[in-house]
Parts: structure tokens; sequence; C-alpha cells
């Protein structure tokens, strides 16, 4: 019969091996989902082509969709950069701000925040919860969204660039998360703060709204390839008119 000795060691060895094996398989599964995902070529830095101006845009998933467009739309016209993130809500861009502004010149600054602020939040964290849950809320409340847009736009004047505000695209009937018609609530909102500090507005909500079928998912915020490309025209022409002026 084993001694007490030799049972604890084979099960220290059996638990070594079992951690080795479920490491193995964790590096394995990343390995294979890497090679599923490749890298989005709108998270990647860009090298900027001498003489041309240089133009940020800033915002959350929907900007990413249509980041490759634009810099298409304006290949030999302008430098297209982004921070390489998804933006978020705004206490977000309050937090990392002067990193996306880093410490070169920008000439156009194409920015939005909105989709991610007015989204509901669980009363445990949860992301996308129900707005009609008991204890749900909104991340950034719509005073509190204008309190940041304030602080936001000062900070983005400091750079001398030309600022241009991308209104917020409409929430679909059935995405989660979010309340039809909170899309223009916090616009408006926006719009105000721009109007005082003399913004340009891209109107990418109006632009966008009678064509949503066409061009956004079903029940969800976001837009097809092809319906990002054609905001993405929208956006570089709006950052064109800026440039030309």
């Amino acid at each position: 019969m084993p001694s007490v000795q030799s049972v604890t060691r084979w099960l220290a060895v059996s638990s070594l091996v079992s951690c080795v094996l479920i490491a193995a398989a964790d590096d394995q599964k990343k390995k294979v989902a890497s090679k599923k995902r490749p890298p989005n070529p709108a998270m990647q830095s860009v090298e900027d082509v001498a003489g041309l101006p240089r133009v940020l845009l800033i915002g959350d998933s929907i900007s990413i969709g249509y980041t490759v467009a634009v810099r298409d739309e304006l290949k030999g016209k302008a430098n297209v950069h982004r921070p390489l993130t998804n933006c978020g809500p705004t206490i977000r861009g309050i937090e990392q701000i002067d990193n996306w502004l880093g410490d070169k010149k920008w000439d156009v600054i194409h920015f939005n925040w909105g989709l991610h602020d007015l989204k509901y939040m669980g009363a445990n964290g949860e992301n996308l919860a129900d707005p009609k849950d008991s204890g749900s809320h909104q991340q950034v409340p719509i005073d509190e969204y204008e309190k940041h847009l304030r602080t936001l736009v000062a900070r983005m004047k400091e750079t001398g660039a030309k600022l241009i505000w991308c209104s917020t695209t409409p929430v679909p009937e059935g995405a989660g998360g979010r309340v039809v018609g909170d899309s223009a609530r916090y616009n408006e909102v926006a719009a105000k703060v721009m109007k005082e500090h003399g913004v340009a507005i891209d109107d990418l909500y109006a632009f966008a709204k009678p064509q949503l079928a066409e061009i956004q998912l079903k029940a969800n915020v976001h837009f097809s390839p092809e319906g990002s490309k054609v905001l993405a025209q929208q956006v570089a022409a709006s950052i064109m008119a800026a440039l030309d002026k």
C-alpha cells in the first residue's frame, strides 16, 4: 500500500501537470483566435506623408468603422490618424485627451462622444443593461456629458487645430442597453456647446438617419462595412471643407 508521502507527491505532480496542460491549451486557443482575427487596420499607426496636413479622428467604434475609408478618401490630401483605441465615453476622453493629442501639430480634429455616454449600465456595473431595470442608469448623465464636452473642447482648442464636432448617430429600435431618441437629446446639448465655442458640426446623425435601413445593422448601433464607407464620405467631405478654409 503506498505511503502517505507517496500519495502526496503523486497528487502534487498531477496538479502541476494539469496546470501545465491547461496553460498550454489556453495558449493554443489564443493563437487560434489571433489567426482568426487579423489586426484591424484602423488601429495601426500611420506614417505621415511630408507636406500634408495632419487630421485626428476621435471617436468610438463607429469612427473605428469609418477610419480606413476616410483615409482612402483623403489619400494624398491629408494624413489621417486616430487614437489606437475605442475612445468610449467622455469620462475616458477627460482621462486620455492629453495622450491622444500628443505633442505634434494637428490641422483638423474631427471628434465625437455619445453612444457610450448614453448607454445604460446596471446597478452592479453590468454593461448595456436594460434601461427599464431597477438601478439601471446612463453611464454619463446628460448634464455631466455637457460639462465634459466643455472641458474637452477647451482642451482641443489649445492645439490651434480646426475642430469639427461629429454628431452621434441614431440608436435604432431593438438595440440593447440604449433608448431610441437619446442620440437626438445628447446631440442637442452638444450642438449648444459647439455653437458657444464656434465649433463646426458634421451632422452625421442627420446624414445617416434617412438611410439607416440600408447602412446600419438591424437592432444594432453599428454599421455594415459598406455603411461605414458611406459615413466616411460624409466625414471626409467635412474635413476637406475645414482644410479648404
